[in-house]
């Protein structure tokens, strides 16, 4: 008797005859992402031939990073992000031209309502950590300066924390602003030298990473969305080059071109014109957006 699909189940067609019981009246792409994700996950248990026991295991993981997942904790976008397939959908759908800045992830710790402040403003509202001058340009492909760009910038504090993880200890909206650039396309504020941080590793995706002899930490950054009609909105970071973590970022998101020196400044005249006392950092940093 023929099969109308595939032939019978054997170990060496087993991915050609599940994918050919996908109906004809399947979504075309709903289709076509199944039959790469079929495809290569038969191709990967040919290759690692687990046993019933590893895959059991494999199953086990698995529920236990769904049972982790609540309305503030994502088991499953950590685990993307630790294997590299978050930064990777975001090289996917952020490609732009060369001069333009690079995408990366957006991270789990942004609000959409963090307050718009005046330039220059200090978004460090508990007056702790090393003060820091932060500075740049926002332009064009073309060199030209970007006015009426909207620039949101959060950061975590001097002990790697942002303020949504410490409610009570530090203040709402701490280390958060929301700036507009003028006609010179300049932006400026105030602001403390960031640390690294964990990503959270008390559940199964930080078994793995210890596992794997990885570590889970962050290298010091700031983070910023920017946006202006007509540009393509910009998600990106500015890296501190001389992090300890800065090769071994445990989500992949440091790019080379996001990396801006973290200069420490001892000169007491300038300290005094951004309000701050004996030593600071001070970092520069141009963003460049791509049109759309």
């Amino acid at each position: 008797m023929e099969n109308v699909d595939k032939g019978y189940f054997t170990e060496e067609n087993s991915a050609e005859v599940v994918n050919a019981r996908m109906s004809p009246d399947t979504d075309p792409r709903l289709a076509q992402v199944m039959e790469v994700i079929v495809r290569k996950l038969h191709e990967a248990v040919k290759e690692i031939e687990p046993s019933q026991d590893e895959w059991m295991q494999a199953i086990r993981f698995l529920t236990r990073t769904g049972q982790k997942c609540d309305d503030w904790r994502q088991e499953y976008i950590l685990l993307s992000d630790i294997l590299g397939v978050s930064m990777l959908v975001d090289a996917i759908n952020s490609r732009r031209p060369t001069r333009a800045s690079e995408n990366t992830v957006l991270g789990p710790f942004h609000l959409e309502d963090a307050p718009e402040l005046p330039m220059g403003s200090n978004i460090c509202l508990d007056g702790k950590g090393e003060p820091m001058y932060v500075h740049g340009r926002i332009l064009d492909t073309q060199g030209n300066p970007v006015g009426g760009a909207k620039i949101d910038v959060w950061q975590a504090n001097d002990e790697g924390f942002y303020d949504v993880q410490q409610k009570g200890i530090q203040p709402d909206f701490n280390l958060r602003g929301v700036f507009r650039t003028g006609d010179d396309g300049r932006y400026f504020f105030s602001a403390i030298k960031p640390r690294y941080y964990p990503i959270p590793a008390d559940g199964p995706v930080g078994e793995l990473l210890n596992a794997m002899g990885r570590q889970p930490n962050r290298p010091a950054h700031f983070q910023y969305i920017i946006e202006k009609g007509g540009y393509d909105r910009l998600t990106t970071h500015i890296f501190d080059p001389d992090d300890e973590f800065i090769n071994s970022d445990a989500v992949f998101g440091v790019k080379e071109s996001l990396m801006a020196e973290f200069k420490p400044v001892d000169d007491p005249q300038k300290a005094k014109e951004f309000g701050f006392e004996g030593r600071y950092y001070d970092v520069e940093h141009d963003f460049v957006l791509a049109k759309l």
